[in-house]
């Protein structure tokens, strides 16, 4: 692929050092990618290998694509150097290994100031949240899209720019154990911890042991470290106790408490955003982000109190938020305009909780629509929650009641718990999966109605938003109808 002329970050002589490798050739790289679908000219290749597949197979589309280098086992190099006697090539023990060492060296020789996040919930809205809020104010480099594991993580600080001042990283877990290497190797100045959920519950005994898994954010800190915490939340005391006992410096909280030092004041709500007030330390500050929804404005003061405690300025970056929307498959909006008329989708499809489900539907139910509109709900399973899931599953039908949602459709083995308690009026639709209920849900959707998807990323509620955009694409033979961000 080519792309616009960016500057390098990784000298071959650097990049030999950091991994203790060898390589052939003066090359330079200006990107370091672990996959050749998304590979830009000009990007180190690093040939990972895994259980279902090895990046060596990948090595020489990866050169003639335009990769600057690549990173390979020794023993496999011989192979390569036969076949394309001229590729430049580094020559690690293990790529894996060679991956998570560029990421330490690039944090080593890094002064910028490092912000990482986690949480149940929010971790990568907050994440690109914060990545407006400090665009504004220097050179910023973060996580791109949710690579937030033992992969992600290290990929993101490899690509991470010598001259940065901001870096921003997300971190994410299915596991306990699994932050706390994440820490370690990026060593933050300030951790921000969104809301604590029933998120990946099939793997934890209770809320204590979720929040003690994200606690581990703080292993990589130390006395200088600033942990951002909502003081709202019922886990914030042990949290604050896990950071007080890895000898972190200082807690900032946010939140709706009095007590907050980031706190919100009054909120006015609006389909495409909200209107915020908030105090911070005592002053007052006045600001729009712009995506609805209540979760993102309380995210939002998480935001500014990691601004705050990396010693920027709060009143810039509140002003930034006001150009923040709905990533795809975290709230994206949509407005499709086909055969019949226009109708709102809101993508919520990349990952669903108890929690998340909750604050879409709010959402949805807060959503305008025209006169004869409806507010059209469709629901996939919510995973990896144990032997609750039917029972959180069915807690759903309450909210749905209390938002006014107009219809409801729903498809997977735990949905058909809610499905169940819906009131036959309010029943859309039901399949055993997505990609059955998606031709139900296009047949039913009608102009002014303002529909939301969302599921976890396993019940591939995708297929159904690709199919109601498709409507679009269908009328007019091209998707220039489809305008996001409404």
């Amino acid at each position: 692929m080519t792309g616009t002329r960016r500057q390098p970050i990784w000298m071959a002589e650097a990049a030999a050092e950091a991994t203790n490798g060898v390589t052939s050739g003066d090359w330079q790289a200006s990107g370091v990618s672990i996959d050749t679908r998304t590979l830009r000219e000009g990007d180190l290749f690093i040939a990972l290998s895994g259980p279902n597949f090895d990046g060596h197979d990948y090595v020489l589309s990866a050169l003639e694509n335009g990769a600057a280098a690549a990173v390979v086992q020794a023993d496999k190099a011989p192979g390569f150097r036969s076949t394309s006697p001229n590729s430049s090539l580094l020559e690690v023990a293990d790529t894996m290994a060679a991956l998570e060492d560029l990421g330490r060296a690039a944090r080593q020789r890094s002064s910028a100031r490092i912000i990482a996040v986690t949480g149940s919930v929010g971790k990568t809205g907050t994440k690109e949240a914060l990545k407006l809020a400090f665009g504004t104010q220097g050179r910023v480099s973060a996580t791109e899209g949710n690579l937030n594991n033992h992969f992600g993580l290290p990929l993101s600080l490899a690509r991470m720019p010598e001259n940065t001042e901001f870096g921003i990283f997300e971190m994410g877990m299915n596991h306990p154990g699994e932050i706390a290497p994440l820490s370690s190797m990026a060593r933050p100045d300030v951790a921000v911890i969104t809301e604590i959920a029933e998120v990946h519950s099939e793997y934890f005994d209770g809320l204590a042991q979720i929040s003690d898994a994200k606690a581990e954010i703080y292993t990589g800190m130390g006395a200088t470290g600033i942990a951002v915490l909502n003081l709202d939340s019922m886990q914030f005391e042990r949290l604050a106790d896990q950071a007080r006992g890895q000898g972190v410096g200082r807690i900032i909280t946010f939140g709706q408490h009095g007590d907050a030092d980031i706190r919100l004041l009054g909120i006015d709500r609006r389909s495409n955003g909200s209107a915020v007030r908030a105090a911070c330390f005592g002053d007052e500050i006045e600001y729009r982000i712009g995506v609805a929804g209540g979760h993102w404005v309380l995210n939002s003061l998480g935001v500014l109190g990691a601004v705050y405690a990396a010693g920027a300025d709060v009143e810039k970056a509140a002003a930034a938020l006001a150009d923040m929307r709905g990533l795809k498959g975290r709230g994206q909006r949509h407005e499709v305009t086909y055969a019949e008329g226009t109708f709102v989708l809101i993508d919520e499809s990349y990952n669903a909780s108890p929690t998340s489900m909750t604050a879409a539907i709010e959402v949805l139910g807060q959503g305008e629509v025209v006169a004869g509109g409806r507010r059209i709900a469709v629901l996939g399973d919510m995973l990896e929650l144990g032997n609750r899931s039917e029972e959180l599953h069915a807690e759903l039908a309450g909210v749905l009641d209390a938002n006014g949602i107009d219809q409801v459709f729903t498809a997977g083995q735990f949905m058909s718990a809610l499905w169940d308690l819906l009131p036959a009026e309010v029943r859309g639709g039901h399949a055993c999966a997505a990609k059955k209920l998606a031709p139900i849900v296009t047949a039913a959707v009608a102009p002014g109605d303002l529909v939301m998807v969302k599921g976890s990323l396993g019940s591939q509620t995708r297929v159904i938003v690709d199919a109601l955009l498709s409507l679009g694409t269908q009328a007019t033979g091209d998707t220039r109808q489809v305008v996001n961000g409404k």
